[in-house]
Order: structure tokens, then C-alpha cells, then sequence
């Protein structure tokens, strides 16, 4: 029973791991696959319950705010939830966000990444992969300090 416990505790991806072969549809509505990220220095891929929610939002733009400071360490950014194809469009223009969002509404990507889905709604988690290898993950990421435990991480790797 105890090792049951464990098991179930344990999560399917952990530092070192590769980026997973995963593909979703972005908000412009392209078939991205994860995998042709896997050699670019940083892809940051963070989960959010639901685009234009206050808690997201916050999320989302930290990390426009702070853009231009992580292209400078080349962190690709992508951003994932289950929302539709048009609502990840709908908040990319709203909120001016420069990097790409992916719709995961069949799950899959989230699956892939061991993140929790509840009532239609992902887990917010962040995961840090340098060139395809996972190096920091997050499974209770913050709202609006999501840039800032990103690039802390970064400064220390320099």
C-alpha cells in the first residue's frame, strides 16, 4: 500500500528528462511539435488553468513584461491550457503577449507533462528545459512572480 502511495506521488517527469515529443494547435491555429524546440537553449513551457482569468493574466503578463530580458538568456516561451484555438487568440491580442500559446484541448500535452487537468482546467506548472533536457520545474507556479523565479534560476546558471 505504501508503495502504491509512492508511486502515485511520483510525477512522470523530472530534471533531466527530455522535452516531450508532443503536439498541439497554437493560437493562429499551426500544428506545433515541441520536439523542434529541442535544440534552442530555453523553452520555457508553463501551464495555465484558463486564458483571461485574473490568476493567468497575471502569469501570462509577467512573462511579457520580462520578455525581452529572457530573449536575452533565449528562452523560447510557450504558453498551454486547454482553452480553444480562438480564446488563446483572443488573449495573445488582448494582453499583447509575444510568444506562442498552445490550445491542449484534447490533453495531451498535459499528459505528457504529468500535469494535472480537473474539471477541464490545467494545473498551473512551469517547466525549464535547456537545449531539450529539463533543468527546473515548478508544480505550484506563481501568478505574477513567474518571470522572476525563471530568471532567478537563470542568473544562477550563469
Amino acid at each position: 500500500m505504501i508503495l502504491s502511495l509512492l508511486i502515485s506521488l511520483s510525477f512522470a517527469i523530472q530534471k533531466g528528462d527530455h522535452l516531450p515529443n508532443v503536439s498541439a494547435l497554437n493560437e493562429a491555429g499551426k500544428m506545433i511539435s515541441l520536439a523542434d524546440y529541442a535544440n534552442e537553449k530555453y523553452v520555457l513551457v508553463y501551464f495555465y488553468p484558463k486564458a483571461d482569468s485574473p490568476g493567468c493574466t497575471a502569469q501570462a503578463c509577467s512573462l511579457r513584461d520580462a520578455y525581452s530580458k529572457l530573449q536575452k538568456d533565449k528562452v523560447v516561451i510557450l504558453g498551454v491550457s486547454t482553452d480553444s484555438v480562438d480564446d488563446q487568440a483572443k488573449f495573445k491580442k488582448k494582453y499583447r503577449l509575444p510568444f506562442m500559446l498552445l490550445s491542449d484541448h484534447k490533453e495531451e500535452v498535459a499528459k505528457a507533462f504529468d500535469v494535472p487537468v480537473h474539471f477541464g482546467f490545467t494545473s498551473r506548472q512551469t517547466f525549464l528545459f535547456k537545449e531539450g533536457n529539463l533543468v527546473w520545474l515548478d508544480r505550484s507556479a506563481s501568478t505574477e512572480k513567474q518571470a522572476k523565479d525563471v530568471m532567478e534560476f537563470l542568473e544562477k546558471q550563469k
